[in-house]
């Protein structure tokens, strides 16, 4: 599995922790897409996202704070991450906030910048006003050219910063025309600490998002493009891990939780992690839930898989969990494996595929309304009220997910019971495991009923 080989230059967005890198992120994506609040650390992932400049279409790349700390500390493995984002990227934004004026650390991670070699445009932040563009001037010091003042929350400014970025960019990096074809765009997600970004590294290659033992490590919706062996291309992912409503605490956390949901309403499909160590949890099935009510297509991944003793036992004791807890989505495709150590990982990507396949399963309306006699026979509509529904025929009327209109007298009062028959009997038929199926029922007016 590769990334995908786009020529797109890639703009590094980095500087010290509260210095405006995400808002103005933002700005110059022309949408909200990172989280930003009034705090520091909010961002601990590099965010991708593309973003057209004065016509010119670049890859923005969103870092964690700069910040000095042991590599095996959250900090240092923050630090890791942006110092690869910076290896890769074709121009860096290094961002101050010129409230605040130059400390300490901006001028360390300015030498720093400097000895990568990498083009660099030096962004004064916070900078409203008369005062703020004075106090840009002191970052001639830096010795990286000079500064663009900029208020990213206000607009001001910004329209002067990407002229120079445009300037700055290497003529090489001209943008390649895509191929047309839209990749899947695939969610993962968990509960907290379920080891959703471990997976998405093993997926990509690379130590794309952080991790660790903490629990609650990604914050925001970290996207990032891969391309598997067969040549299927996927937008993927990452996002912060889901906890009971009553146990989300105020203001950044429901920021998290937002974005978490925001994802996974504009997947195609969605891999829920689930610790398979630890078991199932009642989150983990409200999260399915949520899954099935938005229509998406959904692969379980049996996450850290290396440490469970007996398997045969806790996939028996899941599977019956499953069918048990979640029969809107019977016979949804299980994947153990180890973000870890890469066991079973390859499993993965076919599966996504073959739940993909399904979920945009069409039916012609014969073969619909063929099996629709036959299960009728077997089985016919139940008395309501003292009379028999009269259930006629039934038709497609989508895809993604498989939904279904039966029509018929009084065919809106089918009971639930029978309508789960339908719906079981369906997805057996059409081989429509693992996907949420729609069904309405449709009553035609009888002209003699008020007479």
């Amino acid at each position: 599995m590769t990334t995908s080989p786009a020529r797109t230059p890639r703009v590094a967005i980095c500087g010290r922790p509260n210095v405006g890198k995400s808002t103005l992120f933002n700005r110059l994506a022309g949408k909200r897409i990172a989280l930003v609040a009034d705090e520091p650390g909010v961002t601990r992932d590099r965010k991708e996202a593309w973003g057209e400049l004065a016509g010119v279409k670049v890859q923005l790349i969103d870092t964690a704070g700069l910040e000095e700390a042991p590599p095996d500390t959250l900090p240092g493995r923050m630090r890791a991450s942006t110092g690869t984002a910076v290896d890769e990227a074709d121009l860096v934004l290094f961002v101050f906030d010129a409230r605040a004026g130059l400390l300490p650390e901006d001028r360390h991670f300015a030498a720093w910048l400097r000895r990568t070699g990498k083009p660099v445009i030096v962004v004064a932040n916070k900078a409203e006003g008369r005062g703020g563009s004075n106090a840009a001037l002191e970052a001639y010091a830096l010795g990286l050219g000079e500064p663009v003042p900029v208020s990213a929350e206000h607009n001001e400014g910004v329209s002067d910063l990407i002229d120079r970025i445009i300037e700055a960019l290497p003529e090489s990096g001209a943008a390649e025309d895509e191929d047309g074809e839209r990749p899947m765009h695939l969610a993962i997600v968990g509960r907290p600490n379920a080891g959703k970004s471990t997976l998405m590294n093993r997926l990509l290659g690379e130590q794309r998002v952080i991790t660790g033992p903490e629990p609650g490590l990604t914050r925001d919706a970290i996207a990032a493009e891969l391309t598997d062996a067969t040549g299927r291309r996927y937008r993927l992912f990452d996002t912060a891990g889901l906890r009971r409503r009553a146990r989300v605490e105020a203001g950044l956390e429901k920021l998290s939780t937002s974005s978490t949901i925001e994802a996974l309403k504009f997947a195609d499909t969605v891999v829920l992690a689930i610790d398979a160590h630890e078991g199932l949890h009642d989150q983990d099935f409200t999260i399915a839930r949520l899954i099935e009510r938005e229509g998406r297509a959904c692969v379980i991944a049996l996450t850290k898989w290396d440490l469970v003793e007996d398997r045969d036992r806790t996939r028996r004791a899941i599977l019956e969990r499953l069918e048990h807890s979640l029969s809107q989505m019977k016979g949804i495709t299980l994947v153990p494996l180890s973000g870890e150590t890469g066991e079973g990982v390859r499993k993965l990507l076919p599966a996504v595929r073959e739940a993909d396949r399904i979920w945009n399963t069409r039916v012609t309306t014969a073969s619909l309304n063929r099996w629709f006699e036959g299960a009728l026979e077997r089985f016919p509509p139940p008395l309501v009220e003292g009379r028999r529904l009269k259930l006629r025929y039934i038709t497609q009327v989508k895809a993604r997910p498989p939904s279904f209109a039966v029509f018929g007298t009084r065919a809106e009062l089918t009971p639930d019971s029978y309508q789960r028959y339908l719906v079981n009997s369906l997805r057996e038929k059409f081989g429509l495991d693992g996907a949420p199926i729609r069904l309405a029922l449709r009553g035609t007016k009888n002209p003699y009923a008020d007479e």
